[in-house]
């Protein structure tokens, strides 16, 4: 029999609930996966908290997954079963071991991409391919700030961006974590949770300050990013991995600064550019611009794999293994 992962309510991971259930068959254009690796993303977090609520409780989280195709719809052409595929957003519902999907969601995998590495990296891909060019447009010469830029996001936005040909400052909270950031391709790392860091990114930028910030922190992170964002750059929120975030107010924002707050779920819900960020990613992957898998959980123990997550204990991504 297979499981699922049912949020009941939101709150603590006590209310993440492991039942049995038995694979549905699929609509007209639905396929069921079969899940080989499952991604577990701080957006996870988010819905089980409530900071962004579901459509209704209970629900199965999770938006991001691979495996094989095992049955398919009767209006079903461009896939069979077999086929290896993986997907990222909407609709949640990836903490199962087979789930049903709309046949538009699923990206065919190449044979040379595994599900554990689509699993780690299709949802964190699509962010970053959003943040690095249709927020900002990173080119060859553009200065960026990256926080945690040993996490599983992280990883993939200072591949990427060495790939676009970006100078990359980046944080990290321990040596540990500033060595694997630096195996990244990260060209400056800063340090420590007590660091300076709008000094030292006036320090290696000559006062001049980063093109663009990328923020996927919150707390009081937001405001001292704001600080470290030259004149016309921008600093771009996306995440409140510490705790919500202070307003911010207008005055904040001069010299002449810009800030962005972008959702890769309102992004990903239009097709058009979910198949232009899966393709993006496909090839990224293919120049091994993906998340290192940092641990490995059941997936009947998603709940230790939050608390792991949410305590800042981790580095690469977190995968469910059913």
């Amino acid at each position: 029999m297979d499981i699922a992962v049912t949020l009941t309510a939101t709150g603590g991971v006590n209310q993440l609930q492991v039942s049995e259930r038995a694979p549905q068959s699929p609509g007209p254009k639905e396929i069921r996966i079969r899940h080989e690796a499952i991604g577990v993303n701080f957006l996870d977090i988010y819905h089980r908290k409530g900071i962004y609520p579901l459509p209704s409780y209970p629900h199965v989280l999770g938006a991001e997954g691979a495996g094989t195709v095992e049955a398919v719809g009767s209006e079903v052409a461009s896939l069979v079963p077999g086929d290896r595929v993986a997907y990222a957003g909407a609709p949640v519902g990836a903490y199962s071991s087979t789930r049903l999907l709309p046949a538009e969601r699923a990206i065919r995998l190449p044979a040379g991409v595994g599900s554990r590495t689509a699993a780690a990296s299709t949802l964190k891909g699509m962010t970053a391919y959003m943040l690095l060019n249709r927020v900002y447009a990173v080119k060859p010469g553009t200065a960026i700030l990256v926080h945690a830029a040993a996490g599983g996001l992280g990883a993939i936005l200072v591949r990427w961006a060495k790939y676009l040909g970006a100078t990359v400052i980046g944080t990290a909270g321990s040596e540990e974590k500033a060595a694997l950031a630096r195996a990244h391709g990260a060209d400056h790392l800063i340090v420590g949770r007590d660091a300076d860091l709008v000094r030292e990114v006036m320090e290696l930028t000559d006062g001049r300050g980063v093109d663009v910030g990328y923020d996927g922190i919150g707390g009081t992170m937001l405001a001292k990013t704001i600080q470290c964002i030259r004149p016309f750059g921008t600093a771009v929120s996306f995440g409140q991995a510490a705790g919500p975030i202070p307003p911010v107010s207008l005055d904040q924002l001069r010299p002449n600064r810009a800030l962005a707050h972008p959702s890769i779920m309102a992004a990903t819900g239009n097709q058009a550019f979910y198949a232009e960020a899966a393709a993006a990613v496909i090839d990224a992957f293919q120049r091994d611009i993906t998340a290192a898998v940092g641990g490995e959980f059941a997936l009947g123990d998603a709940a230790g794999a939050h608390v792991e997550l949410e305590a800042g204990r981790t580095t690469g991504s977190l995968l469910l293994i059913p």
